[in-house]
C-alpha cells in the first residue's frame, strides 16, 4: 500500500499506472473483478491498482500485461514503479546522479553507497536508530542498490572518482566477513575503466576533509553541483561560490591521498588483515 505520507511525484506515477492498466482492461472488455480472477487477485486489489491507491508488484504488471495483451505497454511501467516506492529524497539523489557526466566523492565515515555491496548496506541500514519498520529498511536498500546501475565498466561514461577515508575500510560493518566482501568489491570496482578510487591514509597530518563527507556532480548542461548528506538532511548545493568551495577541497584530499594504484594496493593489504 501507498503511505499516508508519499509525496505527489510518486502518486501521480501511480495513478498514471492505474490509467494505462483500466485503458487496457476496458478495451479488452474485461471487469475488475474478471481481470482479477484471470492474474490472481482480488477485484478490490485491481480496484486500489486502477485508482492509484496500491503500487502493483511486478508480478501483478507481468500477469496483467500477459492477460489483457498488451504487448509490454504494461510491463514496460514495472521501472517506474518500483522507484515510486523509493524515499523522495533517494529519488531526487538518483536523478542528480543519472544526469551527471562526472562525479567525485568523499566519505569519511562508511563506504559510499554506489560501491556498497548488497550485505554490507543492508547492516548500514539495520542498525538505524530509531530502527527502521520492515518494509522502509527493504525499500532504503532496493533504492540504494537500484542506483548503483550507473556504474557501468562498459561506458566511457559517466567518470566517477571516490576518495574513501582509511577508517571505512578498517570499520566492521556488518562483520569480518561482510567487510571481506565489501573490500573485494571495492577491488573489483576499482578495475573498471571509468572508475577511480583512492584511500586518504589515517597517517596524514593534514587533511582537507575533516569537515565531513560531501559529493560533486558535473552534469550534461555543463553545471556542477556539491551534494551534502548527513543525518536526516540531503542538501543540494547549487550556489557557484560554495560549489568553488567544495571543487577546490577535493582537489586538495584528492592530492594527500594515495594514487588509484596505490590505493588497491592499500585495499589488498586491508583485505589480507581480514583473513581467519
Amino acid at each position: 500500500m501507498t503511505g499516508q505520507g508519499e509525496d505527489e511525484e510518486s502518486a501521480a506515477v501511480l495513478r498514471t499506472v492505474g490509467k494505462v492498466i483500466k485503458m487496457c482492461r476496458e478495451r479488452a472488455a474485461l471487469t475488475q473483478a474478471e481481470l482479477g480472477a484471470a492474474i490472481g487477485y482480488s477485484e478490490e486489489q485491481v480496484s486500489s491498482v486502477e485508482r492509484g491507491r496500491r503500487a502493483p508488484r511486478a508480478a501483478f504488471l507481468e500477469a496483467a500485461d500477459r492477460v489483457l495483451q498488451a504487448g509490454g505497454l504494461i510491463t514496460g511501467l514495472k521501472r517506474e514503479v518500483e522507484e515510486s516506492r523509493y524515499p523522495k529524497k533517494v529519488r531526487d539523489v538518483a536523478k542528480l546522479e543519472a544526469d551527471a557526466v562526472e562525479m567525485g566523492a568523499y566519505e569519511m565515515s562508511v563506504i559510499d553507497g554506489l560501491l556498497q555491496t548488497p550485505e554490507y548496506a543492508r547492516a548500514l541500514f539495520g542498525v538505524r536508530r530509531p530502527p527502521l519498520p520492515e518494509d522502509e529498511l527493504e525499500q532504503q536498500i532496493a533504492a540504494r542498490l537500484a542506483r548503483q546501475e550507473i556504474i557501468d565498466g562498459s561506458r566511457a561514461m559517466p567518470v566517477f572518482g571516490f576518495v574513501l577515508d582509511e577508517a571505512t575500510l578498517r570499520r566492521p560493518v556488518g562483520g569480518k566477513m561482510v567487510m571481506r566482501r565489501q573490500l573485494e568489491h571495492l577491488l573489483e570496482a576499482g578495475g573498471l575503466r571509468n572508475v577511480d578510487i583512492q584511500v586518504l591514509p589515517l597517517d596524514r597530518e593534514d587533511h582537507a576533509g575533516l569537515a565531513g563527507s560531501f559529493r560533486l556532480l558535473r552534469l550534461k548542461e555543463g553545471i556542477t553541483v556539491g551534494l551534502n548528506e548527513v543525518q536526516l538532511i540531503s542538501h543540494v548545493i547549487s550556489d557557484p561560490r560554495q560549489v568553488q568551495i567544495l571543487e577546490m577541497r577535493y582537489g586538495i584530499i584528492r592530492a594527500q591521498a594515495l594514487t588509484p594504484r596505490e590505493s588497491l594496493a592499500f585495499i589488498e593489504k586491508v583485505l589480507g588483515e581480514t583473513c581467519p
